[in-house]
């Protein structure tokens, strides 16, 4: 067997399915490369975890994430070939718990969406960047890499609404979005014009240097500015993160809904599509990551009993 035309017919399929696989591929062709160099031609279990184990800082979680990435490719391997093995679920098991998010609060928002503004005083329009650029994705629940991916045909002005292109699983979706979020869109996109002094960039965050905004970039000011806020967990080794942001939206959506006694069970798909979300149970997750929800969650349950008896 041919690991290598394997491999491509392998990425292949999995690509075509809307799987990205940027690191998982990089690391298969690593795992095939040490395979030819030890003349191996069928994928083992002894070899596999070999490779896994083959890496800079020994590390039970890495090897087992190194692991993970080869089983389905040997699964794979083994509809072309009975001889490769196929790698147990139990062997070097990854045990993930889902990082705890730091919800934040109204006032945390505005907080940092006036320190933005202030960032950089010789620079405003940059400024004015980072306060559209978090805006944005706390009333949106956009990824930060959907957000930075934006291009000026992906906003509609007009229609109040923009596009999120090839987000998670390939998957594109519509957003509408509020008149007072257009409305500093549309502000947004004037001073840009004028900062870009007639240079073309499809991309619609720009950076100082008139390109598009990356996410090193945006980190940085991030944390930096929650710094200067003092906004943090009280938690020791938990600090709160640009995909807070995302969860911040989707926490405001519920609490609201449960506030207003609406029926969430029915209106959290609508939710999970609008996150863009593939299953509905990543967005039930939120229920159980912040405590007002859970108790809203409790008090519906009680009232429903109480009604039954």
């Amino acid at each position: 067997m041919n690991l290598q035309q394997s491999l491509q017919n392998y990425l292949q399929m999995r690509r075509s399915l809307g799987f990205k696989l940027h690191s998982d591929g990089l690391a298969l062709h690593s795992f095939v490369s040490f395979m030819a160099e030890h003349q191996q031609k069928i994928i083992t279990i002894p070899w596999a975890l070999q490779w896994a184990k083959n890496s800079i800082k020994p590390n039970s979680v890495r090897w087992a994430r190194r692991l993970s990435v080869v089983r389905p490719f040997a699964r794979y391997c083994r509809t072309v070939d009975p001889h490769s093995e196929v790698i147990p679920k139990d062997l070097l098991p990854i045990h993930y718990k889902r990082p705890e998010p730091y919800i934040f609060s109204d006032i945390d928002i505005r907080r940092l969406l006036q320190a933005s503004e202030q960032v950089s005083i010789k620079e405003p329009f940059f400024s004015h960047t980072l306060y559209c650029l978090f805006g944005l994705i706390s009333v949106t629940g956009l990824r930060i890499n959907e957000a930075l991916n934006l291009t000026v045909d992906d906003i509609d002005i007009e229609e109040e609404l923009l596009i999120v292109h090839g987000a998670k699983f390939g998957k594109s979706r519509l957003i509408p979005l509020h008149n007072t979020t257009i409305r500093i869109l549309a502000d947004y996109y004037e001073q840009r014009k004028a900062f870009l002094n007639g240079q073309l960039l499809s991309y619609w965050f720009v950076n100082r240097q008139k390109k598009r905004l990356g996410y090193d970039c945006v980190k940085y000011q991030f944390d930096h500015l929650l710094k200067s806020l003092e906004i943090y967990s009280q938690r020791e080794n938990h600090k709160p993160h640009l995909q807070d942001l995302r969860h911040f939206f989707a926490v405001s959506v519920l609490v609201k809904w449960y506030r207003n006694n609406e029926d969430v069970e029915r209106l959290l798909p609508v939710l999970s599509a609008y996150l863009g979300h593939v299953e509905t149970r990543d967005t039930y997750w939120y229920l159980s990551a912040c405590p007002e929800l859970m108790n809203s969650a409790k008090k519906r349950l009680e009232q429903h009993w109480e009604k039954k008896t």
